[in-house]
């Protein structure tokens, strides 16, 4: 089974569902990037590079995910798990923790 985990890649920091990023001047807007990939709602700039809240250094935004994938065989039993980065040529969603329009 896939579980997809958001995470800094620098420090490791997980982002909760209420911190925010704003866009630049003259947008300013305020909403949580990773709800839409890193595209501001209001002006519609994609921010291809995020900053960490937390360590303050700016990351590719497609860095941030990690595809966590159960280890198979007598390896399981010694590694829980394996992250893999999720990349947008995989032919996957590259925002795969994207909210979805119900």
């Amino acid at each position: 089974m896939r579980e997809i985990k958001i995470f800094c890649p620098k420090c490791a920091w997980v982002p909760h569902p209420s911190d925010v990023w704003q866009c630049s001047s003259p947008c300013y807007c305020v909403w949580h990037t990773f709800d839409t990939c890193g595209v501001c709602p209001k002006c519609g700039k994609n921010w291809e590079h995020t900053i960490c809240l937390a360590c303050h250094r700016w990351s590719p935004h497609v860095d941030w995910d990690h595809e966590f994938l159960p280890d198979r065989g007598k390896q399981a039993e010694q590694e829980l798990v394996v992250a893999v980065p999720v990349r947008p040529e995989t032919g996957s969603d590259p925002c795969p923790h994207r909210r979805r329009a119900e």
